[in-house]
């Protein structure tokens, strides 16, 4: 199972970002999905994750800000987020929550003034 994000980049602290999750398999497949990020030098932390009925979590600091979704039918997941703040910038990665797939690039999100 290959996992790959996009849709990261640079963006001012209040601004918004679309990240995607593309999947080399069918979605319904895997029962939970998640959303990870990690800074350089720190460890990679829970975002938000999803399951196939679609409850959700989200990590404290994002919550209210960030929204996770699935498509099924396409095999992509996304993560919405809104009120970027500098301490968002991090390079995200998705995968099965737990995490049993290979990691993948991460895409890189980069909030700044």
């Amino acid at each position: 199972v290959q996992l790959q994000a996009s849709g990261g980049g640079l963006v001012q602290p209040g601004g918004s970002l679309r990240l995607s999750c593309a999947a080399s398999v069918a979605l319904g497949s895997v029962f939970r999905l998640a959303w990870f990020r990690q800074v350089p030098g720190k460890q990679r932390e829970l975002v938000a994750s999803i399951t196939t009925a679609g409850t959700t979590n989200y990590a404290d600091s994002v919550k209210g800000r960030f929204t996770i979704s699935r498509d099924n039918a396409k095999k992509t997941m996304y993560l919405e987020m809104n009120s970027l703040k500098l301490e968002d910038t991090a390079v995200y990665y998705c995968n099965g929550l737990p995490p049993v797939y290979n990691w993948g690039q991460g895409t890189l999100v980069t909030v700044s003034s």
